[in-house]
This record gives C-alpha cells, structure tokens and sequence, in this order.
C-alpha cells in the first residue's frame, strides 16, 4: 500500500480514536456532543472519498432530525424538511454567488485562448539575463494565467506541459522546477478575482469588493517571494538553474531589422527614424517603418498620457464650487450691511441695523427707522428675495473664471524627471531584439494585463459591482478568443459546461454547508466550543496563531472548499470577542489556504503536475520541490499578520 494511503488512515485513525476518547459515554452525551461527533464524522467522510456536497446535506439532514425530534418527535420530519428548503432557497438569493459562474466562464474562456504558450515564451525571453529565468518566467506566467482564470488545476497542468519540460531540459532540478510550477499556479486561489474570497466574503458576511482589494498585495508580496527565492537559489547554486545559452538568448529578426541595424544603428528609436529621413531605406517600405515607430513610442506615450493624468490631479483648482457659493453671500452681506465692508459671507447683521428684535414694549411694529443707513438694506434684502437667480448667476460664473490651477508639488516634477531617465536609459537599450519581444508581449502578456486590470479596476475602485465586473470579463474573454481566432461553437459548448459543472459544484457545496451549519447550531455544537475556546482566556494574538495553525493542519487532509464551507462558519462567531477584523481574518485565511493545494498529502496541484510529468519523476520530487515555497508561504503569512496594512492599506484607502 502505498504512503499516502497509511497517511491517510492514520490520520482518520486518529480523528476516531479521539473521538470516542474525549466523549463522554452515550448515556450522558448532550446535542452538543453529537454535534461535535458530527463534526469529527464529516472529515472522517470526506476523507474517505464520499462527495462533500451531498455528504454535508445526509449528514446535516440526520443530525437535524436528531435534534428536532429531541424537541418535539412529531413534527421533526416536517421542521427537517423545511430547514433543508429555507437553506437552500437561502443560497439561491445570495447576490454574492452569482459572480462565481461568469468568473469561472472568463477563466475557461482565456485558457482556451491559447495566450499560455504565447505568455510563457515572451517572458522567458524578456527575463534571459536574470538568474533562473525559466522558473521566474514559469512563476509570472503562473501568476498572470491564474489570476484570469481561478482554476488551480488548469494553470498546474498547462503549465506541467509547456514550462517543466522546458525547464527539466535546460538542466534545472526537478525540485525546483516542480516547485515553481506548483507554486506559481496556486497563487489563483489569493489574488483576485479568486473565487475562494468570493465563497468567503459570501460565509462570513464580508464584502467581496473589499475583499479583492485586500488580497492585491499580498498576493504580489508571496509572488514577489517565490521569485526572490527562485533567483537566490540560481545565483547560489547555478547548478539548480543553469544560466541560458547565447543560442536560447537569441531572437530572430524580420528582414527590415536585418537592414536597419545594419545600415542605420541596432537600437530601435535612432535606427527608424533614420531610416525614415535618410535615403538607405529603399528596400523597406515606409508603412512597416511607421508601424514599427508607433509600437517603439507606445512607452513614451503611456508614460506621457500617466504623468499627464497625475497633473492635472495635482493641480485641480480645490473647492470651486465652495468658493463660488462663499463669494457671492459675501457680495449680498456687503450689499444689506454696507457699514462694514470688511465682512464676508452669511454673519449675524449688526445689531443697530437690518432685522432686529422689535420692542417688547410695542408687540409686533416695525422697527424704529435709523436714518439712511436702513434703507439700502431693505432695498438690497428686497432685491435678493425677489431676483435672487439674475444675482447669483454672474457671481458663480465670475468666481469659475477666477480659479486657477494649483502649482504642481515638487515631488510631481522629481517624479517626471525619474520618468523622463528612466525613459532614456529604457531607449537606450531598446535594441530591434528587445523590439521584438515587446511585440509578443504586446501580442499576449499586455492584452490578459489589460483585461484583468479591467476587471479589477471597475470593482476595486467602485464603477462596477463584483458581479457586472465579471460579466464584461467573460465579455472580454469571448473578445479574446475570437481575437486569436479560438472562439467557436465547439471550445463554447466545453466553456459552457465546465462552467455549470464548478458552478453547480459550489453552489451544492454552499447548500451543504449550510444545512450542516444549521444542525451543528441546533446541537448546540458552537455553543460549546464557544465555550471552550473563551474558557482558555486566550489574547487576540493567541486566538489568531491557534485559528491559523488548525487550519494550516486542515489544509493537510482537506480542500480549501471544504475549509471554508464548513470550518469558517465555526470561526466567524468568535471574532468579535477578540477585536478580530473579519476582513483581515479572510486576508490570513486565503494566504494561509494555498497549503491546500501544496501540502500532502492531499496536495491536488502534485497530483496536476504528475499526471503530466515525465515518468522518470516521482511524487517524492514533486513534494520535497513544494516544501521550500510551503515555507515561503508562512513566513509571507507572519508577515502580513506583523505588518497588517499590507492587506488593509488599500480597503482603507479607497473605502475609509
């Protein structure tokens, strides 16, 4: 039998021994013992292969009715029956979940783009010179491909195919190769648009849009991580990661490169503009030199439109409107006052003149007249409340042409000019190689960047709810694959039903969850590990380190799915007694759910990787390949707990 195997029963071995070691004796066992024996009977299950959804929905069904019929025996078939509908109608009006689907569509739409193989080669050749090149190129691919589509299993296994061939015949380590692969394809489950965040915000009652701008730094911090880590190792051990050879460096040029660079100069910018104004340029027609010209300058003019759109942020004139409404109430103060020229805006008038209380003496009469100094006020209140349009229009237009705009700060102009350098040096380097290159990164990385970014954006920034930002994703996808040609009736009709095969498998898993969590409530299986755990007296920071290390240890023998659906909800309740965030608890939850996917032995993304991986490399490999990212994975998760803002920063920012 095999080690996973053992691993596996030893773990169910131990669940059930404990079990029947910590419970009391039948004869004195309450609903909140049965509730936790259910608890223990539904990874116990899990683990023994029986599907999650329907398994939660039987086992949750049949405590019920435990629980009911303790109460009232002959109505608990029917109270059973109507919790199981409730539940699921419940589900079926949860805004939150209707997002799932289209993301799912947008994922399998993109994979089915063919842009992997494309995103791969252009970033292999675009990081050549860094050490480890092919495995930092693996772990960006990984990250743009999993990012815009969500599917661990995909990203894994497309990957598997293209990038740990190629690594394994440059001569890098089967471990390392393994891991960035592994690694680099997990990363979907963190950064958005993740659909674990959307399962969570939809548990736990958080806001998925804050939820997606939480994870955007993490999940660039841990990415950040695995490539540091990748070229530390190829700069230390360049055995584990060979340097490339000129020849896997090289990059074929088209014909009118060849004669550019070698009539005119080999840099991109000097050598098209003097073909265009010199007479060398015969043999190479004028329309492929001004295509060429634009795709050079297409970084010059997005730094150009960028640094264009911060000024005029900058120096936006501040409060037009507000100065425009306080100019003119101080041209009325001065028109009904006229004694006190100096004073502006809506003031209380003085008390010898205008409105002032009437003697008691005379009841209601009208003021005692003082002079000429009344009448101007009268007549200017008079002519106030009777033409108060004519007067106020050309006091607002007067203050619009009065407003300027703000200086720009001086960190604007240091800014420009660290742009305008590095623009410099940029062209300066720029060869009809690196030309090359950028156009197939235009070609593949820039288009996928463009629609996650858009996707993102709307949502983040607020111009689209999480559920139409979605919609023009998988918009964007069919764009996508009928842009590269890919789109037809065949690849739709796959997109489609793999779509409502994840989509109908969340939305049962959500149907379980919840009845399950319904029963356990009625046991009264919360109450008491409420209980237990507030009888500890634990601090907020022992609370967080012991919710955090039960779930790096259920990620072991369980999927993150089951995690969420049926841990979370044990969790939530606790929160609020410790001060907890449950935005920051979701943040170190989803960073600390990707050992579901990378640690046996129920490591699904090992499994992807070996069923398309060379017969000569074993499971072994691929695991002790994951270990060190696994490491990488906690201390990125220690560091987003010691420095929280690196998740909480940007919700605070754009949602404060």
């Amino acid at each position: 039998m095999r080690k996973e195997v053992w691993f596996g029963l030893s773990i169910m071995a131990a669940v059930v021994i404990s079990v029947f070691v910590l419970l009391p004796s039948p004869s004195e066992m309450t609903n909140g013992h049965l509730g936790l024996l259910m608890l223990a009977l539904i990874v116990v299950a899990i683990m023994l292969g029986f599907p999650t959804a329907f398994t939660l929905m039987g086992m949750g069904m049949m405590f019920a009715w435990i629980a009911y019929r303790s109460q009232n025996p002959d109505l608990a078939v029917q109270q059973t029956l109507d919790l199981m509908v409730q539940r699921a109608y419940s589900v079926m009006s949860n805004d939150v979940l209707i997002s799932i689907p289209l993301f799912v569509f947008m994922g399998y739409l993109v994979e089915r783009a063919n842009l992997i193989e494309k995103l791969f080669k252009s970033l292999h050749l675009a990081t050549a010179r860094i050490p480890g090149s092919l495995a930092v190129a693996t772990i960006v691919t990984c990250a743009v491909f999993a990012t815009a589509t969500g599917i661990v299993g995909a990203v894994v296994t497309l990957m598997g195919l293209l990038a740990f061939p190629a690594m394994l015949k440059a001569g890098y380590s089967i471990r390392l190769s393994a891991g960035a692969v592994t690694a680099g394809g997990c990363l979907g489950i963190l950064i958005p648009p993740s659909v674990l965040l959307i399962v969570y915000g939809a548990t736990a009652g958080v806001s998925v849009v804050q939820l997606y701008a939480g994870a955007f730094f993490p999940g660039i911090m841990l990415a950040s991580l695995y490539i540091g880590y990748v070229i530390i190792v190829a700069k230390l051990k360049p055995s584990l990661a060979p340097p490339l050879s000129a020849e896997d460096r090289h990059v074929p040029l088209p014909a009118f490169a060849e004669i550019v660079s070698d009539t005119i100069s080999h840099k991109a910018l000097p050598g098209l503009i003097g073909a265009i104004k010199g007479k060398r340029n015969a043999a190479v027609p004028m329309r492929t030199l001004l295509n060429h010209l634009f795709i050079v300058l297409l970084p010059a003019l997005a730094a150009a439109l960028l640094m264009g759109a911060i000024y005029l942020s900058v120096t936006a004139p501040a409060a037009q409107l507000v100065e425009g409404l306080v100019e003119m109430g101080g041209a009325v103060s001065d028109q009904v006052t006229d004694a006190k020229p100096e004073a502006g805006g809506l003031q209380e008038p003085p008390a010898e003149g205008g409105l002032q209380e009437p003697p008691v003496a005379g009841g209601l009469q009208e003021p005692p007249a003082e002079g000429a100094k009344e009448a101007p006020a009268q007549n200017a209140v008079a002519a106030v409340a009777t033409a108060p349009v004519e007067t106020a229009k050309p006091v607002v237009a007067q203050a619009a042409v009065v407003q300027e705009r703000l200086p720009a700060p001086r960190g604007y102009w240091i800014a420009l000019g660290i742009c305008a350098v590095a623009l410099a040096l940029f062209y300066a380097i720029f060869s009809f190689a690196r030309l090359e290159i950028f156009k197939m990164l235009l070609g593949s990385f820039f288009p996928l960047a463009l629609l996650i970014l858009s996707v993102l954006g709307t949502i983040v920034f607020g111009l689209a709810t999480p559920t139409e930002a979605a919609a023009m994703g998988s918009l964007g996808g069919l764009i996508l694959a009928a842009a590269y040609r890919r789109l037809n009736i065949g690849m739709l009709k796959e997109s489609v039903y793999l779509t409502a095969k994840t989509s109908a498998m969340v939305c049962w898993l959500f149907v379980g969850s919840s009845i399950f969590s319904a029963a356990f409530a009625l046991l009264g299986g919360q109450e008491i590990i409420n209980k237990w755990v507030l009888s500890l007296d634990m601090t907020p920071v022992q609370f967080m380190i012991l919710a955090q290390i039960v779930i790096f240890l259920l990620g072991w023998p369980l999927e993150w799915t089951e995690i969420i659906v049926i841990f979370m909800p044990i969790f939530i309740p606790l929160l609020p007694h410790f001060n907890i965030d449950p935005l920051f608890f979701g943040l170190l939850v989803a960073l600390n759910l990707q050992t579901a996917f990378l640690s046996p032995p129920v490591a699904m993304a090992a499994f992807y990787l070996k069923g398309v991986a060379p017969p000569h490399v074993t499971l072994n490999q691929i695991f002790l390949g994951m270990m060190p990212f696994m490491v990488i994975q906690v201390i990125a998760l220690v560091m987003l707990y010691v420095f929280p803002d690196i998740g909480l920063w940007l919700p605070r920012v754009l949602y404060k």
